[in-house]
């Protein structure tokens, strides 16, 4: 996982976005510390579909068939955002996604 880096006060930008009054926010458990740099902007992660190669703190159901990432907080990372759109583009130009 990713370690937490502390940085300066993010604005609303292309790359973050945060909306405290979403009634889901935070949506996942994190330090209170955090929640200042709590990114919303992938409210759903677009990486869910990759599976075990999304690179996330992700968990498989006892079945194996449901993929759950509660514990999972790399999308609302920061610094992670660079990574995800990486991710994508790794992804799309194999051929994992369309």
């Amino acid at each position: 996982m990713i370690n937490m880096i502390k940085i300066k006060k993010i604005k609303n930008s292309h790359k973050f976005f945060k909306n405290n009054k979403c009634k889901y926010f935070p949506c996942h458990v994190i330090p209170a510390a955090d929640k200042n740099d709590f990114n919303c902007l992938f409210c759903y992660c677009p990486l869910h579909s990759l599976g075990d190669k999304c690179g996330g703190n992700f968990k498989y159901s006892n079945s194996g068939k449901l993929k759950t990432c509660v514990d999972c907080n790399l999308p609302h990372i920061p610094e992670y955002y660079d990574v995800i759109i990486s991710k994508l583009r790794e992804a799309r130009t194999k051929g994992g996604i369309s």
